[in-house]
């Protein structure tokens, strides 16, 4: 990460304990993870929205907004 400081804190709310169970199985934690763990009363708003884009009423599926996503992500060369 760009910001070691960020992500070696130990942080808060529900990000902290989604970071410690994707390391306790090995998994990569996403770095947009560790910035809403550090600032967790910062970032709740970024969250909220996220899910009411990608989850609230919408003529695509959750599924389809989720392709639209990885595709996105794919092209910008970023790791789903």
């Amino acid at each position: 990460m760009f910001l070691a400081d960020v992500e070696e804190a130990a942080g808060g709310g529900p990000w902290a304990a989604a970071i410690a169970q994707m390391r306790g199985a090995g998994l990569p934690v996403p770095q947009i993870m560790h910035l809403f763990a550090f600032k967790p009363e910062r970032t709740q708003h970024l969250a909220e929205f996220t899910q009411g884009v990608m989850r609230g009423p919408s003529p695509l599926s959750p599924g389809q907004r989720e392709l639209i996503a990885a595709f996105t992500s794919k092209r910008n060369d970023c790791p789903f």
